[in-house]
């Protein structure tokens, strides 16, 4: 996780090394349950124009960020997620003012990758996964 030079700003660059192999084992095993509903979910929030830049919450605890959408142990999966997009990240200053076009530069292409903010013991940051091909 890289910290720029707003304090509160939590950045990724695409999956960095602070996110070690167990834990991407732990999303990993848990996203593909839920990867479907989360990539039909990132289509409507685009399609809809909420943002063009959806962000799923996930989380093993109630965190208060984002809108749920699937509750831990609905499909078979241990992890909650929420629904969000980088304006509330924004607003909650999780992104800073001055990392916004970075953030933006970071960000994959929301048909290929699923963004998300995962919060586990003490990590927290962006996580790009692949959507499993059909």
């Amino acid at each position: 996780m890289i910290n720029h030079s707003n304090e509160n700003t939590l950045l990724d660059d695409a999956n960095s090394y602070d996110v070690n192999k167990e834990l991407m084992g732990l999303i990993s095993s848990d996203f593909i349950k839920v990867a479907d509903q989360l990539k039909e979910a990132s289509y409507q929030i685009r399609k809809r124009g909420f943002s063009d830049n959806p962000v799923f919450v996930a989380s093993r605890r109630d965190i208060p960020v984002g809108q749920l959408l699937i509750g831990a142990t609905e499909l078979e999966n241990q992890w909650h997620y929420k629904a969000s997009f980088m304006d509330e990240f924004i607003q909650r200053e999780l992104i800073g003012e001055d990392s916004i076009e970075m953030w933006k530069e970071n960000y994959k292409n929301p048909d290929e990758y699923c963004c998300l903010f995962v919060v586990h013991g003490d990590f927290a940051g962006f996580v790009y996964i692949p959507y499993p091909e059909d």
